[in-house]
């Protein structure tokens, strides 16, 4: 009975660690401030391989290309005041983490036009960060974005691990934290 038991104990055990793992680095518990919106799935979700249009009609992408690193994606429009607030912020996370671990993906949805976003670009300073866009929302409704701005953070195989509805103070310290954290586990693994 003894060995039974534990047996049992050691596969509950087992068993949680590999949802752990499965997971991800954890993020959950470092939530602080305006990061306590943001909601850690159990675990990672499917994303949508809709297409969605490249800056400077260069073509189209999906979520599927930027596989192998985390990606932050933004869903904004130029039209919505606390996505204009956070998009600066987002270009700080992307100067300071983007590289081959870390990359911010913004994404206009709905109606935006390239000049629009190029106009507000400029007058904000966003500098590092690309003018995609979803005009007709495909890859925004096949991703559940109802509202905006949407953030919907992503782990290197693609898959949904976290999300925040609404604006966030993108380069708090407490969202670098989240980000080094990420980052961290894919340098150290």
């Amino acid at each position: 009975m003894k060995k039974v038991l534990l047996g049992l104990v050691y596969t509950a055990l087992l068993t949680s660690a590999n949802a752990a793992l499965a997971a991800g680095p954890d993020i959950l518990s470092i939530r602080d401030g305006d990061m306590k919106k943001l909601i850690v799935h159990s675990t990672p979700e499917a994303t949508s391989d809709a297409a969605f249009q490249l800056a400077d009609d260069a073509g189209k992408g999906t979520l599927a290309d930027y596989k192998g690193k985390y990606v932050l994606v933004n869903f904004w429009a130029t039209w919505c005041a606390p996505c204009r607030k956070e998009m600066p912020q987002l270009n700080a996370l992307q100067k300071e983490f983007g590289g081959a671990d870390f990359e911010v993906l913004t994404i206009a949805t709905g109606r935006n036009s390239p000049q629009g976003i190029k106009k507000f670009f400029a007058e904000a300073g966003i500098d590092s960060l690309p003018r995609h866009q979803d005009p007709k929302q495909a890859l925004a409704a096949q991703m559940g974005v109802f509202g905006l701005p949407i953030t919907v953070i992503l782990d290197p195989e693609g898959r949904e691990i976290a999300r925040l509805r609404g604006d966030a103070d993108w380069y708090s310290d407490d969202a670098k934290k989240i980000i080094e954290t990420l980052v961290k586990s894919r340098t150290d693994g």
